[in-house]
């Protein structure tokens, strides 16, 4: 139990840029920014290694992977500034779950920077530097430790004595305005009971068929062996697992 109810001015989001779930959900936190001043800090998760299979390589033992390799590139920008990770999170996103981009590859990772006035070197420069895992790594094991298993995890308080841990909001329709702030107001409320530990929507038939329709760039856009006819994508060489 936290020993004070945490602030709710200042939020770290726990996020993996591959979720289209997250995505969603950093739409409708970027307009309870502007509309009430909250700070939000994007921090890592992966869950690419929360669902490791024991036959695979940890992402970063690969080469390449899509949502680690990714997430180095935004620690990079991140020790410039927030808001040059935030601008990153913002089109890469916007391109693999609304458009037809491939911010997951290394030449798209590149197009995109390039979009944003970024250095497309810096995807060369995010692989080369060990220390771009390490910081992924501390971040991911931190909602492990949490007893987290996905994207978006919130945690206010960070850092804190009050610090708490909230799971999602889990949606495919991030609301704007009035609605928006409604929803910040119920989500928010959740740090004053410490022992309320979930309030869950069932999905009906109806809803999947919704969730699938709003998922079909990203369908579309990653690399999926089942839908590809057995294609294996490969970066120089080394199949990718996911």
């Amino acid at each position: 139990m936290a020993a004070t109810t945490p602030p709710l001015d200042q939020v770290d989001v726990h996020i993996d840029l591959m979720c289209p779930y997250a995505y969603q959900t950093s739409k409708w936190l970027r307009e309870v920014r502007d509309r009430h001043g909250v700070r939000l800090d994007w921090r890592f998760f992966s869950l690419e290694e929360i669902n490791l299979r024991p036959d695979q390589k940890h992402p970063w033992e690969r080469q390449w992977s899509w949502g680690w390799s990714m997430m180095r590139i935004g620690v990079l920008l991140r020790r410039e500034s927030m808001a040059r990770l935030d601008r990153w999170y913002e089109v890469a996103g916007r391109a693999l779950h609304e458009g037809s981009g491939h911010p997951h590859h290394p030449d798209g990772a590149r197009e995109i920077l390039a979009e944003i006035g970024e250095d497309p070197d810096l995807v060369d420069a995010a692989m080369a530097d060990p220390t771009t895992h390490d910081e992924i790594k501390s971040e991911h094991d931190k909602v492990v430790a949490a007893e987290g298993f996905g994207v978006p995890t919130m945690f206010f308080g960070a850092g804190t004595e009050a610090e708490q841990c909230l799971f999602g909001p889990v949606l495919i329709d991030p609301p704007s305005g009035d609605a928006a702030d409604r929803l910040w107001t119920a989500v928010s409320a959740w740090v004053e009971f410490p022992h309320l530990y979930e309030l869950q929507r069932p999905k009906t038939a109806a809803d999947h068929q919704a969730i699938a329709r709003t998922f079909e760039p990203y369908l579309a856009n990653r690399d999926w062996v089942s839908i590809n006819r057995g294609k294996e994508v490969t970066f120089e060489g080394e199949k990718q697992a996911h």
